[in-house]
């Protein structure tokens, strides 16, 4: 379930990996899950909490992974298919 703690990481870099998303966000917080589908530009992480997880909004939104800016948010839970 997810508690706000689960952040969409919009203008990566096709080239980025999870561990280049995992290493920049680790400073913040106890990062629980990254997930980056192969060049698709744009992941997820999860924090352990949702205080980390502003934090991360507040800190590394607009900062660079892999030679391009990030915009970070909080994650909308996914739309149930029709």
């Amino acid at each position: 379930m997810d508690n706000g703690n689960r952040l969409f990481i919009g203008n990566l870099s096709f080239g980025a990996t999870e561990d280049m998303v995992r290493d920049h966000f680790s400073g913040i917080g106890s990062v629980t899950d990254v997930y980056v589908p192969m060049k698709k530009g744009f992941g997820f992480v999860t924090f352990s909490t949702a205080e980390e997880a502003q934090k991360a909004i507040a800190e590394l939104d607009g900062s660079e992974i892999d030679g391009r800016p990030i915009h970070l948010d909080v994650a909308r839970p996914k739309a149930p298919r029709e």
